[in-house]
């Protein structure tokens, strides 16, 4: 679960961290449920994560890089995701994993959540397929890199 669990009751934080502690040393699919979640939220909590650590003395501010900020927000031992996929013809990710869409592509489509088949999804993959992923680079220095 990623989010501010505060907000539920004694009871569902309880059934939350029963369930991740049941499942934490399953492999293969991995499912992450956002709860109580904004990306500002995460952004904010890592930052007071790193605060409290140069608090203590166990970090210097020097030594906040973006490699040990990425280790601060929730779902840090996941990889960013590659795509996302945003229905029902939005164009905003709103608030959604802020640090984490830095370099994922982003597909939108006019079509409901409910609606959304195979055949969407293979649209989805296709527009994914057709692009240079570039990591912040322009698309010169990429096949540069690559001759």
């Amino acid at each position: 679960f990623i989010g501010e669990r505060s907000a539920f009751s004694a009871k569902l934080q309880t059934q939350m961290n029963l369930s991740e502690q049941k499942t934490a040393n399953n492999s293969g699919l991995e499912l992450s449920i956002a709860v109580n979640y904004g990306g500002r939220w995460d952004i904010v909590n890592a930052a007071r994560k790193l605060a409290v650590q140069v608090q203590q003395g166990e970090l210097k501010p020097e030594d906040i890089s973006i490699e040990r900020f990425a280790q601060a927000v929730s779902l840090s031992d996941l990889r960013d995701p590659d795509l996302f996929i945003r229905t029902g013809g939005e164009k905003r990710v709103s608030n959604y994993l802020l640090w984490h869409l830095a370099y994922t592509e982003l597909y939108f489509t006019d079509t409901l959540w409910p609606d959304f088949s195979d055949h969407e999804l293979d649209l989805a993959l296709e527009f994914y397929a057709g692009r240079q992923r570039r990591f912040g680079k322009t698309g010169e220095q990429v096949e540069k890199k690559d001759a």
